[in-house]
């Protein structure tokens, strides 16, 4: 493996390209992977952010290059966390309509079994401001096993136990998770456009592995997925082709006094 962005116990950056980093990772050892990969969303339209009328373009690697181009490395990346993951690890991947359904094909052409499709509610979304379109007020979220026939970790009890406004505690868990969208709190060290929230991590990660367990994200973006990791015990890789990002993520790793 190339030499890491940063290191610390457990917890390992590196900086560069997932097609190709992922090769460097030994087969068969990730437990759970989280993966937010691009949505391609960058069009040129609008959003709605803070009350105020904004453009959706995050950066060049939020642009799509078309269906079949798109569809190549959504399939690409996917093939090579299967081979990183052990038989019976699995992945989650995160995503809108915008690339979700390219995911699930891919996650089947890959020989994944999905497992759930959960819904991430946010109470907190902002508005449509085309006023031509439902407001966008959830993501979707795949969660898959590597091999159909293996027994996959899935911390029942814990997820039971779980309080959520869609679940109360003592009931099954549904797939509905009311999650509200990041908050300025989590964003103090800089931002990421597509940054995820604490707590939508916090409840993958525990639902998914074992304390020890490696947890991966070949997207790392601002390192929600390794800051929840190291907070719960386990090992964490994460891999961007942005080093500032990886400079977000290293000082909200320091500001947790995980090192």
């Amino acid at each position: 493996m190339v030499e890491p962005y940063f290191k610390a116990p457990d917890f390992y950056l590196y900086h560069g390209d997932a097609l190709q980093l992922l090769d460097q990772i030994k087969p068969e050892s990730v437990t759970t992977i989280f993966a937010d990969p691009p949505y391609n969303l960058s069009n040129g339209g609008i959003s709605c952010k803070a009350g105020k009328m904004v453009s959706v373009n995050k950066a060049d690697w939020d642009k799509s290059k078309g269906f079949s181009e798109d569809f190549k490395f959504t399939l690409a990346w996917i093939r090579k966390c299967k081979k990183v993951l052990k038989p019976n690890g699995t992945i989650w991947i995160s995503g809108t309509p915008h690339n979700i359904y390219q995911v699930g094909f891919a996650l089947q052409g890959a020989g994944f079994k999905i497992l759930n499709e959960i819904i991430w509610y946010k109470p907190n979304a902002p508005p449509n401001l085309s006023c031509r379109y439902f407001a966008h007020a959830h993501e979707t979220i795949l969660w898959a096993r590597k091999d159909p026939k293996a027994k996959h970790i899935f911390n029942y009890d814990i997820m039971k136990e779980y309080d959520d406004k869609f679940t109360p505690s003592g009931k099954q868990m549904r797939s509905l998770w009311h999650i509200p969208i990041t908050p300025q709190t989590e964003k103090t060290h800089g931002k990421h456009p597509t940054q995820k929230p604490l707590e939508l991590l916090r409840r993958i990660i525990l639902a998914s592995s074992n304390e020890e367990d490696i947890i991966l994200d070949p997207f790392n973006g601002s390192g929600t997925t390794g800051v929840a990791a190291k907070m719960l015990g386990r090992k964490y890789v994460g891999i961007d082709q942005e080093k500032n990002y990886l400079e977000i993520t290293k000082k909200r790793f320091k500001s947790q006094l995980l090192v």
